[in-house]
């Protein structure tokens, strides 16, 4: 049976992990290439050069997985949450090609074991660039021959900079922390197809860590020794439905399913036995899109079922994300 310094162990590194995966602005969530479609990531219409976005997340602990992937409760009386201040901008290159940046700003408010933890500071940021395998807006009303079948494909690779606050900065524990500490490298590809009124998306992700030398550790300082966090691997699926309102502006509804696995760190060459992590959950989006698809406004509710196996060190949570964007010449 575990104590009590057992949770607070277990779930003070879970939280560590998790804040990587969640301060984060998204960048693979489904993308339509007319600009409304089935989701809302920082990724540019095709007729449009510049885009720019906010989005408000709330987040809610409930729970957690261990090491071994039974889900635990929180002790009584516990209370843990964050809210992030996600902006963004993207810019169109050439005709094919986009970048895009992304700055979080993260507050955690938690209560645990009758301590108080409050703290506030960047998140780990992010820098993208995208290629869009496609000429022409994919999006169709009809199918009539294969041709109309053929999804936009965005291929694309994102640099997640240390940015925030991490374990080894000068902390006094896990659940003052709002980044990893580590560069990360994302490979991607998105592919996205819409005929009216129903669009579906499939996104896949692989990340690697870069490694890196550690001297501090929540403060104190520590003989020095090298660390690298294990291969990152997502997979998100989403369908959707689209409602055409009044001067053709849209009202799309879209559930999606995500499952994200992370390998075992090494530290000085060595598995270490007490990490890697996985998370799978579901996703329900609402967005509504002008007309010319230039503002788009976004409500996502994400959820983490609190069934064994379906996590590893990692927390349940709820998340409400409030967003827009707004896309222009």
């Amino acid at each position: 049976m575990m104590t009590l310094k057992d949770v607070w162990m277990t779930l003070s590194g879970v939280i560590f992990f998790a804040v990587s995966f969640n301060v984060m602005p998204t960048t693979t969530l489904a993308a339509s290439c007319c600009g409304g479609g089935s989701g809302a990531g920082l990724l540019l219409p095709k007729l449009k050069d510049n885009m720019v976005g906010i989005t408000i997340d709330y987040e809610k602990y409930d729970g957690f997985w261990d090491n071994e992937g039974l889900w635990r409760a929180d002790p009584a009386g516990s209370s843990l949450s964050q809210t992030r201040f996600n902006m963004g901008y993207a810019k169109r290159i050439t005709p094919n090609w986009q970048a895009s940046i992304g700055l979080p700003y993260v507050r955690n408010d938690n209560e645990y074991s009758q301590n108080t933890f409050k703290n506030k500071g960047l998140g780990d940021s992010t820098i993208s660039l995208w290629y869009e395998a496609f000429d022409e807006i994919t999006c169709t009303f009809l199918v009539e021959t294969w041709e109309d079948l053929k999804p936009a494909m965005y291929f694309g690779a994102t640099l997640n900079l240390p940015t925030g606050i991490s374990p080894y900065d000068d902390v006094q524990n896990n659940f003052d922390i709002t980044g990893r500490g580590f560069y990360r490298l994302d490979m991607q590809a998105l592919f996205d197809k819409t005929v009216y009124p129903w669009n579906a998306s499939i996104a896949f992700n692989y990340g690697t860590h870069l490694q890196r030398s550690i001297n501090r550790e929540y403060g104190a300082y520590v003989e020095p020794y090298t660390k690298k966090l294990g291969d990152r691997k997502s997979i998100s699926i989403s369908a959707g439905y689209t409602v055409f309102l009044k001067e053709q502006d849209t009202l799309t509804f879209t559930a999606a399913y995500s499952d994200m696995r992370e390998d075992k760190s090494t530290i000085a060459g060595l598995e270490d036995s007490t990490s890697g992590m996985k998370r799978r959950g579901f996703a329900f989006t609402t967005v509504w899109a002008s007309a010319d698809k230039s503002d788009v406004y976004k409500l996502t509710f994400s959820h983490a079922p609190q069934y064994n196996d379906w996590g590893q060190n990692f927390p349940t949570t709820q998340i409400l994300s409030m967003g827009v964007t707004h896309a222009y010449d």
